[in-house]
């Protein structure tokens, strides 16, 4: 399969009377948990872990009826499908000699650069479960349903709202991003082998694979599997460096074996973001009640924010599996704000929203020269926290324009002492990468602040 390149998409600026900075991070994501996310991600385990699944089976009329669901809602949102919409079907050899009939279900965005469109994000998602298994209850047979709500109805619903979000952006992925549904998932993930083997022919394009496998509950916290890949690594903890909803750890120790598998036996580098094993996993008590919907557009939030990472990632993201990323207490390393034990303070807050309200978007002004050519954008900035509580090393990780970068450095670089982060008991210099956004609107006086 070859994605078909498509002219560069032209973009426009907003004309503009008045300017205006607005940021969200932080606690500033509570309003968004009453959304229409949140009850997105509700519906679709609802329908994906209802009896009318019998527990999406591997080669079942209930995982047929999923991969239905999957691609009516891709095709519901925007996305153009690789598969037909009943999925791509392959045939699976059963211990027992049989053969079943199960699919796989893939769409695609397209990327906006014309020279790594070409370049594939696939993130992927099990479509299956255990399905029913006879029992024996009182002398009479019946079946018992694993309705896999958390496994792993959760991970296709962040994965849905994932192709939603990044269909709905596609202007800001440089990579294109395939998203799958991986049928037979537990039978050896013959999906994902089949998707790499045999329907995806060009494997070799793609750069990176992100796999979604129970997200809905939190007993253990989130986590990102990476096989120790250096750069993956070194994606996410920039990432975590800077201002999301939810920091995952990331781990060595795989929690459990899942699609991601297939491919980094291709030597694709991969991460598997989880919440690991939970106390209903594999029985008949995983149902919608027992997911935190909350938590999990927590997640989608950052998965989001991953998935435009790696698909924006200048140069290659190479296959080099290394040694876990260790803490280093001593006072001159740099530890990422993600890695401290106790995170440095800004007004008595480890909070940076409280950093971005009280101090960047009171003194941020938007340069006239921007307003006038009607120049918008995030800025993102990298600086460090030392010892002694000052900011130094202020700069640009990824920059507008040079009117809006120099005024997002020169407000941070203002910035009064905080008080320092500490690391296994420790003082530590630590980083942190912030995004301020410039946004021009019709309407009111310039103002800058957290949107509410």
């Amino acid at each position: 399969m070859k994605i078909i390149k498509v002219a560069a998409l032209a973009m426009s600026l907003l004309v503009a009377v008045s300017a205006s900075a607005q940021f969200r991070g932080g606690s500033a994501y509570e309003d968004l948990y009453d959304s229409e996310t949140s009850a997105a991600l509700k519906e679709h385990v609802r329908m994906l872990a209802s009896s009318m699944m019998e527990g999406r089976g591997a080669g079942t009329e209930g995982e047929e009826l999923a991969a239905e669901y999957v691609a009516g809602q891709f095709e519901k949102y925007g996305l153009e499908l690789l598969s037909p919409k009943g999925g791509d079907v392959f045939g699976l050899k059963t211990d027992e000699g049989d053969t079943l009939q199960s699919r796989n279900v893939v769409a695609y965005v397209q990327g906006y650069d014309k020279t790594l469109a070409d370049n594939i994000i696939v993130v992927g998602a099990r479509l299956d479960n255990l399905g029913m298994m006879p029992m024996s209850v009182d002398g009479r047979q019946t079946n018992k349903t694993f309705y896999g709500a958390n496994g792993n109805a959760s991970g296709l619903a962040v994965m849905l709202e994932l192709a939603r979000m990044v269909e709905m952006n596609r202007i800001m992925f440089r990579r294109s991003v395939v998203f799958v549904a991986f049928g037979a998932s537990c039978e050896t993930f013959a999906g994902a082998w089949y998707f790499v083997n045999r329907s995806f022919e060009d494997f070799g394009t793609v750069d990176a694979m992100i796999n979604l496998d129970m997200l809905g509950t939190g007993y253990n916290g989130f986590y990102a599997y990476t096989s120790s890949n250096a750069d993956m690594n070194a994606i996410l903890r920039t990432l975590s460096g800077s201002l999301q909803p939810v920091i995952p750890e990331i781990v060595a120790e795989e929690p459990y074996p899942s699609d991601h598998r297939v491919f980094y036996a291709k030597e694709i580098p991969s991460v598997m973001f989880t919440t690991g094993r939970y106390p209903e996993h594999n029985t008949e008590r995983d149902t919608e009640s027992i997911l935190d919907y909350p938590d999990m557009e927590r997640e989608l939030e950052y998965i989001y924010n991953a998935t435009m990472a790696l698909a924006d990632w200048n140069g290659d993201i190479a296959f080099r599996p290394d040694a876990a990323p260790k803490k280093k207490p001593a006072k001159n390393n740099i530890v990422s704000y993600a890695d401290c034990d106790q995170r440095p303070m800004f007004l008595n807050s480890t909070d940076p929203k409280q950093f971005m309200e009280k101090w960047v978007y009171q003194y941020l002004k938007y340069p006239q020269e921007a307003v006038r050519d009607g120049v918008q954008g995030r800025v993102m900035v990298e600086f460090v926290i030392g010892i002694d509580g000052k900011v130094t090393d202020v700069k640009v990780v990824k920059g507008v324009s040079p009117e809006l970068d120099a005024e997002a450095v020169k407000v941070v670089s203002a910035s009064p002492k905080w008080r320092p982060a500490r690391l296994k008991g420790e003082k530590v210099r630590c980083s942190m990468t912030i995004p301020i956004e410039f946004r021009l609107e019709k309407k009111g006086k310039a103002s800058f602040g957290i949107k509410k």
